[in-house]
């Protein structure tokens, strides 16, 4: 009897016990610019760990990795080196087809507008790009602003030519890119980029704007996605809420004062070419807005899908996304 008895205490201790212990130390994958001040106030401010200890985790350590663009960031998110990663739609919806949906997106980070500059005087259009323009994008074909040149393309050119910019392209980090416009290296006269970088770019006497992601998708369109897996989600949900609440409280930290999140902003990026003025400007800008609402997200899906970039069009924009950003009634 006191046998029976025993074995059953260990039984009712181990069901008692949690299946598994949710992930405490997470990485996750950034670029470079004010788009990605939210992850820098987290960073700063400690928010997931702060969130993590108000829903009963014992702490939440988050190592922020910056890369140059998205190809490195695909490649953690699906082998799990990195569980969540900022990257731009056409990223996450590579991924979320090439994955039959193991990859998704949390919810939106950015919205603002890419331009697409040139030096080149004869370029007043993109229609006057030609073999002796080279444009920088952060990855060919994948980058968002790939994707976008692909769209203003068949836009001009029609479905068929959708490629016709993309020998044109070369990859450069949004860094390399304004450093090689502005000095007139490596070939590169033509950029399309993102700020600050499109702002000092356009100091640069003979510089001037082609096009944007806002004129090629119709208004405003989310450039920044907070992407995750779903093994990961699903596994540590925990972790997973107290990463995305913190990403929301930076959020309103960071509307609710433009200024302090314009001098954090600089003293994270170490920029040294940007006044607090400047960033101001930039990220109060009517067209530039930190939410976690999704815009013009399933638009690109859809023509990443008639062009066979993706297998499948989604129906609508939530079967992209995890079931809690429902709520944010994105498109």
């Amino acid at each position: 009897m006191p046998r029976l008895v025993s074995r059953l205490a260990l039984l009712g201790l181990l069901f008692a016990l949690p299946a598994r212990a949710e992930m405490t130390e997470i990485a996750v994958a950034q670029q470079y610019g004010a788009s990605f001040l939210p992850l820098m106030v987290m960073e700063r401010q400690n928010l997931a760990d702060k969130h993590a200890k108000a829903l009963g985790l014992p702490g939440l350590s988050v190592q922020f990795r910056s890369v140059a663009g998205p190809s490195v960031m695909n490649d953690g998110l699906i082998s799990g080196a990195l569980q969540f990663g900022a990257a731009g739609p056409p990223s996450m919806i590579t991924l979320w087809d090439k994955t039959r949906g193991a990859i998704r997106a949390a919810s939106a980070i950015t919205t603002y507008p890419l331009q697409l500059v040139s030096r080149n005087p004869a370029v007043k259009t993109a229609r006057d790009f030609s073999a002796a323009d080279r444009i920088a994008v952060p990855s060919v074909k994948i980058s968002t602003q790939a994707v976008m040149l692909q769209m203003l393309a068949a836009e001009l050119y029609g479905d068929a030519d959708y490629t016709h910019f993309d020998p044109l392209t070369v990859s450069l980090s949004h860094p390399d890119a304004a450093q090689a416009i502005i000095s007139g290296t490596a070939g590169v006269n033509a950029h399309f980029g993102s700020s600050p970088f499109y702002e000092q770019e356009m100091k640069v006497p003979g510089m001037h704007l082609v096009s944007s992601n806002y004129q090629i998708l119709g208004g405003p369109a989310t450039a920044l996605l907070l992407v995750a897996s779903q093994k990961f989600h699903d596994a540590n949900p925990l972790t997973y809420r107290s990463f995305t609440g913190g990403l929301a409280e930076a959020i309103d930290w960071i509307n609710a004062d433009k200024r302090r999140a314009a001098q954090l902003y600089l003293e994270m990026a170490k920029d040294t070419k940007n006044s607090v003025d400047d960033i101001v400007q930039m990220i109060a800008d009517k067209d530039y807005a930190y939410t976690l609402r999704p815009a013009k997200v399933l638009r690109t899906a859809q023509f990443m899908a008639k062009i066979g970039t993706i297998r499948q069009a989604p129906a609508k924009v939530e079967d992209m996304f995890f079931p809690e950003a429902a709520s944010l009634q994105g498109d």
